[in-house]
C-alpha cells in the first residue's frame, strides 16, 4: 500500500504528518475490539471460599459490559492440582470445582449473550498437569510404549543417564527436565517441562495430540465459546533432535542467540497446527476468533502468525514492553501496523495482563523499575503510586487512541498497582517457590479485586481470607467508590471507551504528527482525533480544537469540553484526544 493511498483530513494547524496506516475496510468485530481479561480466583468470590468463581463473574458482568469492553477473556478455569494457578490443566473438559461446574459456565453464556458481550477462552495446549490421566498413564507405561509417546520422554545423558538430556532451562527456573521413578522402583527416563515439574509438555509431533486438542476445541465452541487465546502458542513444536540452547529460557534475543534461532519455540510446524484450527473455527461461523500469546521477534516474523488462515490477532508484546520509552513506542507501533496490514491483520495492544507488573506500578519510577518478568517485593524500591496512576491513565488513553484491538486487565480500570507486600509464606507463584525467592514472581498483580470498599475483603468475597491478601489501601479504589466519583480512574475508562467506540477509533488510521513529536511527548492522527501524549516536566502548547477528553482530572471532573480560541497546554504526564481543526 503506498503512502499516496492514505487519505486523512485536512489539519492545517497539525503541521507535517507522516502517514502509516490507513483506516480498515475489512469486516470481523474481533479487528477493533476491547477485550478484557478476568482471572478467575481473583475476580469475585461469591462462595465464600476466598477464590473466585464462575458464579462470581457471572454476578459482576453487567459491570463490564457497562464499563463498555466488547468481549471476555477467561484465564484458566479447567480441573487443575492448582500448582501455577489453573495453567496446570489436569481436564481440559470440565470446571474446576474451585470455580463451579459446566451448569455454571452454562449460566455465565448466557449471561454474556444477555449483555452481548463475547467470552474467548483460555487454551494451554503446550503442556498439561502432571495429574492429567494421560501423563499418569505415561508413568505407568514404559519407555517407548505409545502413552509416553503423548509427552516428550527421552534418557538421560552422561553416565547412566544421569543428566538432562539437553540444557534447556524451565521458564520457573532450573532445569526444564525431571526425571522419573519407573514403575519397577528404578530411576528411568527424563520429561520435558518448559515450565513447572508438574507441567509436562505434550509431543505435538504425536497425531494423537492433534486429535485430543481438536476435541476440545469442539467441546467449548459447542458451549458458545467465542473463541481461544492460546497460551504460549510458539511453543508446542521443538526442534528435531532436541539441540542444546544457549540463550535465555523464554526464547527472547540476546547476543549471539537471536530468538529466532530457540529450538523449542517459532518452529515452522506450528502453522500448520493453526491453519488446521482456524478451519474448526470457520465451521462455527465468521465470528470466532483465536489469538495466539506468541512470544516471537521480529514483527514480520510475527505476522505470519496472523496471515489470513491462521490466527486473528496475537499479541503484542513488543509493545507492552517498550513502556514509556517514547522513541521506542513510535517505532514498535509503525512496524506493528506496517508488518501487520502487510497480511491484512489488526495490531493488538496491551498494557497489563497477569504476568507482568501492573503498569500503574511500572510506570511510578523515575529510575530503574522492576526487572522485566519479575515482581515487586517489599526490600525492592517502592514506586510511587500517584505517579504511576497518572502515567499509566496517560499510557492507556494513548494506547485506546491506536487503531486495532485492544486487551485490558482486569482492575486496571481502577488504576490498581501491585501489591508489593506480600509476605513469601502467603505467595502462591512456583516461580518464588523455584528460585527460592529470588524472583519475586507474579503474585502481585493478582491480588483479588476490590468491589465494595465498606464490606469483608473489600467485598471481593464475605467468607474466608482470599487466596492473596488485599491491601489494605485498595478499599479506597473500590469499585463503589470510584462510581460515586465522576473523576475518578473507572470512570475515565469509562468515558475513553465510549469515545474509542463513537469515534471508531479502532477502525481508524494512523499518521504521526510530527509537530508533536519531540524528546518528551509523541503524538499521531487517527480520523480526525489527534492523540497526544507529554511526557516532560513543562506543559506542551497545543493546536486549536475541540477537546473530546483528557486523562488528568481538571476542575474536579473528566474535562471534554469545547475551547473555542485554543486548547489549554498539556500537563506533564497527561494524554489528550482532540478533534483537529
Amino acid at each position: 500500500m503506498s503512502v499516496d493511498s492514505l487519505l486523512f483530513p485536512a489539519a492545517p494547524a497539525l503541521g507535517a504528518l507522516t502517514p502509516i496506516h490507513d483506516a480498515s475496510k475489512a469486516h470481523g468485530w474481533w479487528r477493533s475490539a476491547v477485550i478484557y481479561q478476568i482471572y478467575p480466583r481473583s475476580f469475585r468470590d461469591l462462595n465464600g471460599d476466598g477464590i473466585g468463581d464462575l458464579a462470581g463473574i457471572t454476578a459482576e458482568l453487567p459491570q463490564l459490559a457497562g464499563l463498555g469492553v466488547d468481549a471476555v477473556w477467561l484465564s484458566p478455569f479447567y480441573r487443575s492440582p492448582q500448582r501455577d494457578a489453573g495453567y496446570d490443566v489436569s481436564d481440559y473438559c470440565d470446571v474446576d470445582p474451585l470455580f463451579g461446574s459446566l451448569t455454571d459456565f452454562d449460566a455465565l453464556i448466557a449471561e454474556a449473550n444477555r449483555l452481548q458481550l463475547r467470552i474467548i477462552a483460555d487454551l494451554v495446549p503446550n503442556h498439561c498437569s502432571d495429574q492429567h490421566v494421560a501423563f499418569q498413564a505415561a508413568l505407568a507405561a514404559p519407555s517407548g510404549s505409545p502413552e509416553r509417546g503423548m509427552f516428550i520422554f527421552r534418557d538421560g545423558a552422561g553416565p547412566d543417564g544421569t543428566e538432562p538430556p539437553n540444557n534447556w532451562q524451565s521458564h520457573f527456573g532450573g532445569p526444564a527436565w525431571t526425571r522419573v521413578t519407573e514403575p519397577d522402583g528404578q530411576s528411568g527416563q527424563w520429561y520435558l517441562h518448559l515450565f513447572d515439574s508438574s507441567q509436562p509438555d505434550f509431543n505435538w509431533d504425536n497425531p494423537e495430540v492433534h486429535a485430543e486438542f481438536e476435541r476440545v476445541l469442539r467441546f467449548w465452541l459447542d458451549r458458545g465459546i467465542s473463541g481461544f487465546r492460546v497460551d504460549v502458542a510458539h511453543a508446542l513444536v521443538k526442534a528435531a533432535g532436541l539441540p542444546d540452547w544457549g540463550g535465555r529460557a523464554d526464547g527472547n534475543s540476546t547476543d549471539g542467540f537471536p530468538g529466532h534461532e530457540a529450538p523449542m519455540f517459532g518452529q515452522p510446524a506450528l502453522h500448520d497446527i493453526y491453519r488446521r484450527w482456524r478451519s474448526i473455527l470457520d465451521e462455527y461461523g465468521p465470528d470466532r476468533i483465536l489469538c495466539a500469546e506468541a512470544n516471537v521477534d521480529p514483527l514480520p516474523r510475527l505476522a505470519q502468525w496472523v496471515r489470513p488462515d491462521e490466527m486473528h490477532q496475537a499479541f503484542n508484546f513488543p509493545f507492552l514492553h517498550a513502556g514509556l520509552d517514547l522513541d521506542r513506542l513510535r517505532s514498535v507501533i509503525s512496524d506493528s501496523l506496517i508488518a501487520l496490514d502487510a497480511v491484512g491483520a489488526p495490531s493488538t495492544w496491551v498494557l497489563s495482563n497477569h504476568d507482568v507488573v501492573r503498569h500503574a506500578s511500572r510506570f511510578g519510577y523515575d529510575g530503574p523499575g522492576p526487572r522485566d518478568g519479575d515482581g515487586i517485593g517489599p526490600n525492592d524500591p517502592q514506586p510511587d503510586e500517584q505517579l504511576g496512576r497518572r502515567r499509566a491513565a496517560a499510557a492507556t488513553m494513548f494506547m485506546l487512541g491506536l487503531p486495532g484491538g485492544a486487551y485490558l486487565y482486569q482492575g486496571e480500570e481502577l488504576g490498581l498497582p501491585d501489591a508489593t507486600n506480600i509476605p513469601g509464606s502467603l505467595r502462591q507463584d512456583p516461580t518464588f517457590a523455584r528460585t527460592g525467592g529470588a524472583r519475586i514472581g507474579r503474585d502481585g498483580c493478582r491480588v483479588p479485586l476490590p468491589w465494595r470498599s465498606a464490606e469483608l475483603h473489600a467485598g471481593f468475597g464475605d467468607g474466608l481470607d482470599p487466596w492473596l491478601p488485599l491491601p489494605e489501601s485498595w478499599s479506597a479504589l473500590a469499585r463503589d467508590k470510584q462510581e460515586a466519583d465522576p473523576a475518578s480512574h473507572l470512570n475515565l475508562y469509562r468515558e475513553m471507551l465510549a469515545q474509542r467506540s463513537t469515534l471508531r477509533l479502532g477502525e481508524g488510521s494512523h499518521a504521526w504528527a510530527e509537530d508533536y513529536c519531540g524528546d518528551s511527548s509523541l503524538a499521531y492522527l487517527n480520523g480526525s482525533t489527534l492523540v497526544v501524549m507529554n511526557l516532560g516536566a513543562e506543559p506542551l502548547p497545543l493546536p486549536p480544537g475541540e477537546v473530546l477528553l483528557r486523562s488528568s482530572v481538571q476542575r474536579g471532573s473528566i474535562q471534554r469540553s469545547s475551547a473555542a480560541e485554543g486548547t489549554d497546554p498539556l500537563g506533564s504526564g497527561e494524554t489528550i484526544w482532540l478533534k483537529a481543526r
